[in-house]
């Protein structure tokens, strides 16, 4: 009996130790499985984060440059030279923003044309428009880089319409009045930040697409003096001579009775001492 009982609690332990070491069995390859499916989710997520670095990357190689060019030139025929320019501006696809023509005196004449010039036939266009310059005064060129504001637009876009779709999923499925005020407020705000986001998109799209283009034309006269009609005309010159002497005539003539009239009483004494003194010497003379 004693030895059965042996045998009995014997066989209970090889079974204890046999389902001990299939649990360990089971728990280490479901461990093993844990771990390769985390490597697994780790290497898609690391697969997605590498697509969107590509993504960025190659978002970023096609560089957006807003181009601004300023020109200073001298020709010989500013108005001959500004048809030009603005002809062959037609020709490249651009257009013509402002133009004028003013001089400030008569030795100078002065221009300037402001021109969009598709981004492609830029410097085609400077070599074009310095080549109708008999001196060029001055040239400066500049370039913004605005690729990774673009492509932060870009981002911000596409999240503001994927919260969008969630708020129109989210309005259908609303059964609430107020839950549908509270979708539609902020479904509003969502749209007007993607009609912000997308303005400046195309702004930036605009500019980068076309360059801008400032001419300064200067044009040196050369003034050749005529002859003044005014210097050769005779007879006003004599008429006007003949009156200044009349007017010394009679600023003369004028004075000369004033005078008289004004000292006549002087005059009359003096006459009269003077026709006594003659007379006396007069008589003396006779004796």
């Amino acid at each position: 009996m004693n030895r059965k009982k042996v045998i009995l609690i014997f066989g209970l332990f090889l079974l204890l130790g046999a389902c001990s070491s299939n649990d360990k069995e089971e728990s280490l390859s479901k461990s093993q499985g844990e771990k390769a499916e985390s490597k697994m989710d780790s290497s898609l997520s690391g697969e997605q984060a590498s697509d969107q670095e590509a993504e960025k990357e190659a978002a970023t190689n096609e560089r957006m440059v807003i181009h601004q060019a300023q020109l200073q030139l001298k020709v010989k025929n500013l108005e001959k030279t500004q048809m030009k320019i603005e002809r062959k501006a037609n020709e490249y696809g651009g257009y013509i923003v402002e133009s004028n023509v003013y001089s400030e005196d008569e030795e100078r004449l002065e221009g300037t044309i402001t021109v969009r010039i598709p981004e492609a036939r830029f410097q085609d266009f400077l070599a074009e428009t310095e080549g109708q310059a008999s001196e060029v005064v001055g040239r400066n060129v500049t370039g913004q880089d605005v690729t990774e504001q673009y492509v932060d637009l870009k981002a911000r876009l596409k999240s503001k319409r994927a919260v969008e779709e969630r708020l129109l999923a989210f309005m259908q499925d609303a059964k609430k009045t107020e839950d549908l005020l509270k979708i539609s407020s902020d479904l509003a705000m969502v749209q007007e930040e993607i009609e912000q986001l997308t303005g400046q998109m195309k702004y930036l799209e605009n500019q980068t697409s076309y360059s801008t283009v400032t001419i300064t034309l200067s044009q040196d006269r050369i003034v050749v003096p005529g002859i003044d009609n005014k210097e050769l005309n005779t007879w006003e010159r004599t008429k006007k001579q003949l009156a200044t002497s009349a007017n010394l005539l009679l600023k003369a003539g004028s004075g000369i009775v004033v005078f008289i009239i004004g000292n006549l009483p002087i005059l009359i004494i003096l006459g009269g001492a003077g026709a006594v003194v003659h007379w006396v010497i007069k008589r003396r003379g006779k004796r």
